[in-house]
Order: structure tokens, then C-alpha cells, then sequence
């Protein structure tokens, strides 16, 4: 698929270019451009054999805004590891997450809703929860790593019993859990929060995003294989 081949490149190449913008604005050091460089590839090789697997030769609307989202959170990244511009760093989180409330609705809107799109969009959330987490983890305690790797323990739960491999039904609530995350570990990331209140916060953060993978456990451990038309997998919370 040629289009898919343009993609991995150009994509790459954005990566790239989202880090020399941070080594010319705020300086970008050896851990920033080789955290981004891996992200960067790594993420447009996945993307490009999820297109693959999915028949999508070209990105539909709602997708392109999640590309842009995935530029921003290589850059997130890239900040994370290097350990310096906190305040850019939160202000692109702030960004990626405002733009997680649009690429769904432009999808939708445009009628180009895809289980592609969903996963796409599921992967990029994960992956800023995470490298959140770990920019946070020194200051409130590794505990909250969890919140970051819940998504993956989840998958590679999956990879051990099947039955977690399945679609299961959207809920709403897991939504705004999903959510929830990502807005929690960004505020507190800006530090202007009591270490005491940020703990907190994101200890209510983790038992809300228990409660909801419990939640998808159970009904994949009690019901047959779902038949709706908007399902995602693995990660219960993501926006389509």
C-alpha cells in the first residue's frame, strides 16, 4: 500500500522535525532526541501495520487529528526524558488531551468512524498516560506508574487468556475515566499542587481506572462475544 508507505515516512519525518522545533526553542539533549527518534519510529511502524491490517490505505479526518496528537506527545516524550521545559511539556499534554475531545467528533461528523480510527486514537492516550506518569512518579512515588501501565498489563493479560482479546461494548463512564487520567496526571505534572493533594488525586485517579478494567474483566469473563457496531479493544476507555 503506497499510501501506507508515504505514511511511515512522512510521519517519521514530522516526528523529526516536532523535535528540532524543541532543540532550537527550549534545547533538546541526547536522552530528548533519542527518546523521540524511538517513539517517533517505533509509533509510525505500528500505525503502519495497524493500516495494514485494517485495509486503510488513506486517514480519514478524525485520524489526521490524532496524527497531529501523536506529534504532540513525541515531543512530550522527547521533554520527559530529557528532564528539562516542564512548563512546554505540560502545555502539549494540555494540548493532546483538549484534542482528544476532537478527533472522535470529526470522525463522527464526517461519518468516517473506524475500528482503526478508535485504536489509533486508544494507543496515542495510552502512551501520553504513561510518559506522564513516569514525569510524575519521582515526585509522588512509583506507585503511580501503575495508572501508566495498566493499559499495557492489560495487554499482555490478553496475550495469556484469549477471552480478553475480545471487543467489548463502549460505556460512557470508561470514557471519562480514560479521561480522567490523563487531565489528573497533566495538573499534577505542573506542580503547582500539594504533594499531599496530588497524591491523592491520583490515587482516586487509579481506583476509578481499577474499577473500570475490573469492570471490562467481568464482562468479558461473563458475556459471549459482543455484536455492536461500535466496539474497542482492550482499553475500555478510549474515544473512537
Amino acid at each position: 500500500m503506497r499510501g501506507v508507505q508515504r505514511g511511515v515516512l512522512n510521519g517519521f519525518a514530522a516526528g523529526l522535525g516536532v523535535m528540532l522545533a524543541l532543540a532550537v526553542t527550549v534545547g533538546l539533549g541526547p536522552a530528548g532526541w533519542l527518546a523521540g527518534i524511538v517513539v517517533a519510529a517505533a509509533g509510525n511502524l505500528l500505525v503502519a501495520r495497524a493500516r495494514v491490517r485494517h485495509g486503510v490505505d488513506r486517514l480519514g479526518p478524525g485520524d489526521w487529528v490524532t496524527a497531529t496528537r501523536a506529534l504532540i506527545v513525541v515531543g512530550v516524550t522527547a521533554l520527559v526524558a530529557d528532564g528539562t521545559a516542564q512548563a512546554l511539556l505540560v502545555t502539549l499534554a494540555a494540548v493532546a488531551l483538549a484534542l482528544d475531545a476532537v478527533d472522535g467528533r470529526v470522525a463522527r461528523r464526517t461519518g468516517t468512524t473506524s475500528v482503526f480510527g478508535a485504536a489509533f486514537d486508544m494507543e496515542v492516550d495510552a502512551w501520553l498516560i504513561l510518559v506522564l506518569s513516569v514525569q510524575v512518579a519521582p515526585e509522588v512515588g512509583p506507585w503511580v506508574l501503575l495508572i501508566g501501565a495498566a493499559r499495557y498489563l492489560l495487554g499482555i493479560a490478553a496475550h495469556v487468556m484469549p477471552m480478553l482479546r475480545r471487543p467489548v461494548p463502549v460505556r460512557w463512564w470508561a470514557k471519562v475515566v480514560a479521561a480522567i487520567q490523563g487531565i489528573t496526571l497533566a495538573v499534577v505534572a505542573t506542580g503547582g499542587l500539594p504533594l499531599m493533594v496530588g497524591q491523592a488525586v491520583l490515587v482516586v485517579a487509579l481506583l476509578l481506572l481499577t474499577e473500570s478494567f475490573a469492570h471490562q474483566v467481568r464482562w468479558l469473563t461473563t458475556h459471549a462475544a459482543p455484536s455492536v457496531p461500535e466496539t474497542v479493544t482492550q482499553l475500555e476507555g478510549a474515544p473512537s
